[in-house]
């Protein structure tokens, strides 16, 4: 039975996906102990001056579930994991996938707000946090959430703990009484159909919605994300990204680079002051980015005098990436650009290694599995002519049926055949890959006609002067909406609004898609994971609106 809230694939559609191959039967305890056994002494995870084997990282799970059991948690209860990007963070959600009890990612930025609805929403028994990390003490905020959440059992501290429960002390509860493979004492391990862990929804508005992820989906996301970016025993994968994101988790991230039995680099930043030497230090082939640091990249790598010859591979994903900048990477860092397009909920695309550069440059890739189902439909959900934008639907194997506890939410977001609704348009060029042409309410429709906000980014992120774009819709009394572009420029030759719109003229942008109003400024607000928040873009234009309005 799946966990209640939670929402199966039907029978008949699991067991094809059985018979496929797809879902193999396995779970996360059961594959660290396999690649224990195979790898031994290889280094899993590097971070800090912590270098952790596999066969330590499978040891010292065992010891911290067997602690987790000791304190009271069971299989099925969740455990809020807001670490940030420490060899912490693998040993407790592999305890945790041993004992059957379910992380619920949550990403460092997070605070009260989040953590509180979390904790109650969750029903959790466990809130796992760092001590201090980036200046910022998660003890006083487990205060906070203690007091508004009063059936929370255990907040568990990775340093000093306080008046909290110290982690390390977890590992000596039970000393020599590890869990053998996920079960003890009459507790049985979970099964591969059931759900592993809850990731969190990227949604822009309102508190996120938990998305249930089972072994067998994830971990066929993981083998799939593994093969189709050439991972092996002697790929090397750079975390800049927090870790408990779904991209830097599992495309192929983290968990793809250990099924693989490569070696995980964790790297408290993406800076390239941290990155570039950790690259060198540690002969990083692959890395992942979201765009806003692709081209802090870019732009760094020629003033740099780290060796990053060992860099085979960049991804970009969790956003859509220019043409202008993607044409940059091969030149200017050397190595190959796969552009990674997906979600949380399922669907993962890539640009494969050996694609044309023409592909890899302008499209955000094409299903990893052959057992993805697309469709591109308009507005009253007809499917749109090939070629044509439309709002992109999908179904699959790793593509969940429904969120966790959110029934009304589920009507809308899913259709009656089980297709998610990705809230996002997008094209589908003859070859089969896709090119995303923006979230549906990044189409600003001024007046009638439809401005695609990425359209224009991309047209000004091709002037010189142009260091980063984002174009969002602010509202107007006549036309509905008009489009405001947010500009970040080069210090050395930043344009004038009225030099940016008459180069958008020039290049044949039609007269409507001219922004309205350009506003510059040094920094974009990001989300927890590093992408432009737009959200946050939208209400800032609004409130100067409505200052102004005010005035006048």
């Amino acid at each position: 039975m799946m966990l209640p809230g939670c929402f199966a694939w039907p029978e008949e559609w699991a067991e094809r996906y059985r018979r496929l191959g797809c879902w193999r039967g396995e779970t996360f305890g059961a594959m660290l102990r396999q690649r224990a056994a195979a790898h031994g002494d290889r280094i899993a995870i590097v971070g800090g001056d912590r270098r952790i084997s596999y066969a330590e990282l499978d040891a010292r799970a065992d010891r911290l579930a067997a602690g987790f059991r000791s304190l009271g948690l069971r299989p099925g209860d969740r455990a809020i994991v807001q670490l940030p990007n420490i060899p912490q963070f693998f040993e407790v959600i592999f305890a945790l996938f041993r004992l059957g009890a379910l992380p619920v990612f949550s990403l460092p930025a997070h605070r009260k707000s989040e953590i509180v609805y979390l904790c109650e929403f969750a029903e959790a028994a466990a809130y796992i946090i760092p001590d201090i990390d980036a200046g910022f003490d998660y003890r006083e905020l487990a205060d906070q959430v203690r007091a508004a959440v009063p059936g929370l059992r255990h907040v568990i501290v990775a340093g000093d703990a306080g008046n909290y429960t110290a982690l390390d002390d977890l590992y000596d509860l039970c000393a020599g009484d590890g869990l053998d493979a996920g079960a003890a004492d009459g507790i049985a391990g979970p099964r591969p159909e059931d759900v592993a862990f809850f990731q969190l929804s990227g949604g822009t508005t309102g508190l996120p919605k938990l998305i249930p992820r089972t072994h067998d989906d994830y971990i066929y996301s993981l083998r799939r994300s593994a093969e189709i970016c050439r991972l092996n025993e002697s790929s090397v994968y750079l975390a800049v990204l927090p870790v408990a994101h779904n991209y830097p988790l599992s495309s192929p991230g983290t968990l793809g680079t250990l099924y693989a039995g490569g070696r995980v680099v964790l790297a408290r930043s993406g800076s390239p002051d941290i990155a570039f030497p950790l690259i060198a230090q540690e002969g990083v082939t692959i890395a992942a980015v979201v765009p806003p640091l692709a081209l802090i990249w870019l732009d760094a790598a020629a003033s740099r005098r780290c060796d990053l010859a060992s860099l085979k591979v960049l991804q970009v994903g969790g956003a859509k990436f220019s043409a202008e900048a993607a044409g940059r990477v091969r030149e200017t860092l050397g190595c190959t650009l796969q552009q990674v397009y997906g979600m949380a909920e399922g669907l993962v695309n890539y640009t494969r290694l050996d694609d044309p550069e023409e592909i890899i440059v302008n499209t955000q890739g094409r299903p990893m599995s052959p057992y993805d189902e697309i469709r591109l439909v308009d507005d009253e959900d007809r499917e749109v002519e090939p070629g044509a934008t439309g709002h992109l639907l999908t179904r699959g194997p790793y593509t969940i049926r429904g969120y966790y506890k959110a029934e009304e939410h589920n009507a809308r977001a899913f259709t009656a055949d089980g297709f998610y609704r990705t809230g996002d348009l997008a094209r589908l060029t003859p070859s089969g890959y896709l090119v995303i042409e923006g979230r549906a309410k990044d189409q600003i429709n001024r007046g009638g006609d439809k401005v695609a906000a990425e359209e224009v980014e991309n047209h000004l992120l091709a002037h010189p002067g142009v260091h980063d774009a984002a174009v969002v819709a602010m509202p107007d009394e006549y036309l509905g909406e008009r489009t405001c572009a947010f500009v970040i420029p080069y210090p050395s030759s930043p344009p004038t609004a009225a030099e940016l719109k008459a180069f958008l003229r020039e290049r044949g942008l039609a007269a409507y898609k001219i922004p309205d109003r350009i506003e510059f400024t040094d920094s974009f607000p990001k989300t927890g994971v590093g992408k432009v928040s737009k959200k946050t873009l939208r209400e800032l234009i609004a409130r100067k609106q409505d200052a102004l309005a005010n005035r006048s």
